[in-house]
């Protein structure tokens, strides 16, 4: 045993040990907490990745990948990484419910998409539950308009460019019995474009002689006879590029000369590639301006060529856009500040070919382009 004096020498000694074990400890995790990557800010993106129609949902998501690289090259936002999560709504209310709540789940700071109308107002009310953006690239129907909520657009509602379509349809083309074909599938934009359209078109002088709307499964030959059953001189699609391309292959083999134009949401690439010679003369309505010699889109498309090989169209565009503007409001966001403050207090964002610039409500204005398909390519009319 130690003598007495010894066990009070010894008991400090073992103290002092102790403390200096801890201080080591302490030091270490010290470093590997200061050496360990910064917890990444997280953003979601909602769109139709699978199935027939997917062109619309691969541009935004590609669109946004390009946007979050590009940001990410530049340091990230404050020191942290960007990390884009994906989610396939496949275009049913159903599964883009299931898709949002695992995005919520994962603690995003807000999401890109959806791509379509219909998606938009399926999933809206979690996120004005959740108090956490939703940043559409595309979808315009006017049931969103001037709506305080969690809701922004970097495209201007339906009601703000139709006429563009009308007048032209009317004025220059001297087309006056039209005939209207609504995809039923994304009916919240077909129906309020058609709307416009038929209020836009008929103030001029001219006549809507039948409205045919038509749902998934239904044989194109079918509406195709529909469609001409009133002899119109001209006829407005409004669907997705491939029921677009299908039905106005079906049209042409019943009639070589009625005119035939679209609304913006079938203006990708798919159109022209599905179409082929059917589609020539097509006049297309678009989000993009395809001439613009801006160099902020000049350098866009390039890094978006050389990223994914094939055209952006306007979902890339739009979605690299809407990407952008979240990416420059989670920068700039002050203290206390909620994403959607701090969505409102910007007073412009930076587009690739235009400023983008938010109402109180969330809603932005972007003009619409008029091209003609010619020798497979998107040219602008004027």
């Amino acid at each position: 045993m130690f003598p007495l004096t010894s066990m009070a020498v010894l008991a400090p000694r073992r103290w002092c040990a102790s403390l200096r074990i801890v201080a080591m400890l302490a030091t270490c995790l010290f470093w590997v907490l200061a050496c360990a990557p910064p917890e990444p800010v997280r953003i979601g993106f909602l769109g139709g990745l699978s199935g027939r129609v997917a062109d619309l949902g691969i541009g935004g998501r590609n669109g946004a990948i390009l946007a979050v690289e590009m940001r990410n090259q530049q340091g990230g936002i404050n020191g942290r990484p960007i990390e884009l999560i994906a989610e396939d709504d496949q275009q049913d209310a159903a599964v883009a419910v299931l898709a949002v709540a695992r995005l919520l789940a994962r603690k995003v700071e807000l999401v890109i998409g959806p791509m379509t109308s219909a998606m938009a107002l399926t999933v809206l009310p979690q996120f004005n539950a959740a108090g956490i953006p939703l940043i559409s690239p595309t979808a315009t129907t006017n049931a969103l308009t001037a709506v305080d909520d969690q809701f922004f657009r970097v495209v201007a509602p339906t009601a703000a460019h139709v006429f563009k379509s009308a007048e032209h349809h009317f004025c220059r083309s001297g087309l006056r019995r039209m005939v209207l074909v609504c995809d039923l599938r994304n009916k919240a934009y077909s129906q309020s474009w058609a709307d416009d359209f038929r209020t836009a078109f008929e103030r001029l002088g001219g006549q809507v002689t039948a409205a045919v709307d038509f749902d998934a499964g239904e044989s194109l030959a079918v509406v195709a006879s529909r469609v001409l059953a009133s002899k119109p001189d001209g006829v407005v699609i409004i669907s997705n590029s491939v029921d677009t391309a299908l039905l106005v292959q079906q049209i042409r083999m019943r009639d070589t000369a009625v005119r035939i134009g679209t609304s913006e949401w079938a203006a990708t690439e798919r159109l022209i590639e599905l179409g082929g010679r059917a589609v020539e003369g097509l006049v297309v309505a678009q989000y993009i301006d395809r001439a613009s010699t801006a160099p902020t889109y000049l350098a866009f498309l390039r890094a978006y060529r050389e990223r994914f090989g094939h055209e952006p169209g306007f979902p890339g565009l739009t979605s690299f856009d809407a990407t952008n503007v979240a990416l420059d409001a989670l920068a700039t966001r002050s203290r206390g500040q909620s994403l959607k403050e701090a969505l409102l207090a910007h007073a412009a964002f930076a587009g690739a070919q235009s400023p983008i610039h938010f109402d109180a409500k969330g809603d932005a204005q972007r003009d619409t382009f008029l091209s003609v398909i010619h020798n497979g390519q998107f040219k602008p009319l004027y």
